[in-house]
C-alpha cells in the first residue's frame, strides 16, 4: 500500500492534502493565532462542499476541485492574513531571518525551493520534496526548528508559535508551477506591503543585497523559480498587481 504522505489524499481533520510523488507544492503555514475560532468555523463551512464528496469516497481531489480550493484559499484565507490579524511576529527582522536561513538550509539536498515570500503573519513557498523526503516532514523540519528558536528571541515559554495545520496545492503542471510562483512573490505587492515583488526584501524575488545574504548563499536571492513568473520585474508588474 503507498505512503499517503508521498502519493495520494490524506487530512489531520482540516484540510484535505493531496500528494504526488516528485511534485511540487504550493504551500502556507501561519503564525498560531492568525485565523480567529469564528472566522475558521465559516471558513471550514465554505469548503466543505468541495471537499466532502472526495472525503466521503476517500479519493483524491479532481484538478477541478483542486482548482475550486486554491481559489478558495487565495479569496478568503490568503485576504484574511494579508490583513495582519493576530501576532505579526514576522515583521521583526531578526525572526524574518531565521525563518528564511531554514527555508534555505537544507536547499538541493531535501528540496527543490522555486519561490517563496515571508509575510508579517504567514509564509509562501513553492517547493519540491526530494525521495526520501515528504512535504510534512520538511515542513515539520522548518516549523519545528523555527518555532524553537524564534520563541527564544521573543522570551516566551511554552506558547504554540505556528498554526499546527498548513495549506498545501499540488501544482500539475509548469503552467501551474508558475502561477504558483507568481502568486507567492506578488503576494507583498497585493498586501500593500510594496510596490514591486523585487522591493520586498524576505521574497525569492528580491534583487538587493540583503545582510543575511552570505547566511543563505548566493541561491537565496534572485531564484523564483526555473520558469519565467509574468510581471515578476519590469513595466508588466504593476499592471499585474492590480489586477487581484
Amino acid at each position: 500500500m503507498p505512503d499517503r504522505l508521498v502519493h495520494g489524499i490524506h487530512s489531520r481533520g482540516a484540510l484535505p492534502h493531496l500528494k504526488r510523488a516528485g511534485a511540487n507544492y504550493f504551500v502556507t503555514f501561519r503564525l498560531a493565532g492568525t485565523l480567529p475560532r469564528e472566522v475558521l468555523a465559516r471558513l471550514k463551512h465554505e469548503r466543505q462542499s468541495i471537499i466532502q464528496a472526495a472525503l466521503a469516497a476517500n479519493r483524491s481531489l479532481t484538478w477541478q476541485e483542486q482548482t475550486e480550493l486554491f481559489k478558495w484559499y487565495s479569496e478568503r484565507v490568503d485576504n484574511y492574513l494579508d490583513a495582519s490579524h493576530g501576532d505579526c511576529w514576522l515583521r521583526r527582522e531578526d525572526i524574518a531571518v531565521l525563518v528564511a536561513t531554514a527555508l534555505h538550509f537544507f536547499l538541493d539536498e531535501r528540496y527543490a525551493l522555486h519561490a517563496w515570500a515571508i509575510m508579517p503573519n504567514h509564509v509562501h513557498v513553492v517547493v519540491r520534496p526530494e525521495l526520501p523526503w515528504t512535504l510534512s516532514k520538511i515542513l515539520k523540519s522548518w516549523k519545528n526548528f523555527t518555532a524553537l528558536e524564534a520563541n527564544k528571541l521573543l522570551r516566551r515559554i511554552g506558547q504554540h508559535f505556528w498554526q499546527d495545520e498548513s495549506y498545501d496545492h499540488w501544482c500539475r503542471d509548469d503552467d501551474d508551477r508558475a502561477r504558483c510562483c507568481s502568486y507567492t512573490v506578488f503576494n507583498p505587492v497585493n498586501a500593500r506591503l510594496c510596490a514591486a515583488p523585487e522591493d520586498w526584501p524576505w521574497s525569492s524575488a528580491w534583487r538587493g543585497c540583503p545582510r543575511w545574504k552570505e547566511r543563505l548563499g548566493a541561491t537565496a536571492v534572485g531564484q523564483t523559480s526555473g520558469l519565467p513568473v509574468p510581471g515578476a520585474s519590469g513595466p508588466s508588474a504593476q499592471a499585474h498587481s492590480s489586477q487581484t
